[in-house]
């Protein structure tokens, strides 16, 4: 990690779903980069795990919220906790997920309800919740959406995971443009394989939602393709390239470098798609007042829709 990490040190970050995964990965490589702590949970497990390793460590232990994601009430709270004990917040990282795999065309309203609700319905409640806090703060200040390579790559095993890794993409990108003139950043992450238990989702359901269009989980099948996870980047060092490219200010953060055959083909599918004729000079202008309004919002100016038009 390069130096620019040091200018965090001190500073307050709230982690969501911080206690286990790519989330703990991101709290071990934040505290060792000296920032103080607020971490949510769920499990007591997860949550006293976590909690040796800071003690082990001789690292200030972390302020724990219990918290769902979903819980709009819930995260309001949060917010005022977290502000409340440290006097502010600089950096939020929303990264608490469920990864669910199923045929898309089966799906019922309570799998699109739950997915969506809590990994897209999940970051909007941490982006609404704290970033009154982080406007009310002063110095180096950033917003960390987790997304995933799914944001950009779609397949057939996991639609509506994919519909909210675009829909946190799509958010998180604009967003930029709008705290780029508060002094706040913001960063689409977007990882691959990482060792986790991502792939157990299914079995931690809630019952209200337990309607699935996917049917009975297969707990072999389901527990098989959970091996492949052992293949992943160690959550640590995910979490060491995204504060990384977080102090760098990347607006788009990878941390795995295999996708370069993937990206390729969607430009080139992408430009292929284009019709081929020329558009009307009138349509060229929205769009090079379009551009032009873009660079301007990550310049620093505050665009409004005047500038559109």
């Amino acid at each position: 990690m390069g130096e620019e990490t040091k200018d965090w040190a001190g500073r307050v970050a709230f982690i969501s779903g911080g206690v286990s995964g790519l989330g703990f990965g991101i709290a071990r490589a934040f505290a060792l980069a000296g920032m103080r702590l607020a971490l949510s949970w769920r499990n007591e497990d997860y949550r006293s795990k976590a909690a040796a390793w800071f003690a082990q460590n001789g690292l200030e232990e972390p302020l724990w919220v219990r918290l769902d994601v979903t819980d709009r009430e819930g995260f309001a709270r949060a917010a005022e906790q977290v502000e409340a004990h440290f006097g502010a917040v600089h950096l939020v990282v929303n990264n608490a997920g469920v990864s669910v795999f199923g045929n898309t065309a089966e799906a019922s309203y309570d799998d699109y309800d739950w997915i969506m609700g809590v990994n897209f319905g999940g970051v909007v409640n941490g982006v609404v919740s704290f970033l009154p806090a982080l406007r009310r703060a002063t110095g180096r200040r950033h917003v960390i959406n987790i997304a995933s390579m799914a944001a950009y790559l779609s397949g057939p095993q996991a639609g509506i995971y994919t519909a909210s890794k675009f829909a946190v993409r799509g958010l998180t990108e604009s967003l930029r443009y709008n705290l780029v003139p508060l002094g706040i950043g913001c960063s689409l992450v977007c990882p691959a394989l990482v060792a986790t238990n991502a792939w157990d989702s299914a079995f931690r359901r809630p019952a209200e939602f337990a309607d699935s269009g996917f049917g009975e989980v297969n707990r072999g099948a389901l527990e098989h393709f959970g091996k492949v996870f052992s293949a992943g980047m160690d959550p640590l060092e995910a979490g060491q390239r995204i504060l990384s490219g977080m102090s760098e200010g990347k607006g788009l953060i990878f941390t795995h470098p295999e996708f370069a055959e993937d990206f390729k083909a969607i430009y080139e599918d992408s430009l292929a798609a284009l019709p081929s004729d020329e558009a009307p000079p009138e349509r060229l202008e929205v769009e090079r007042m379009r551009r032009a309004a873009n660079k301007a919002a990550l310049e620093g100016r505050e665009i409004t829709i005047a500038d559109l038009n």
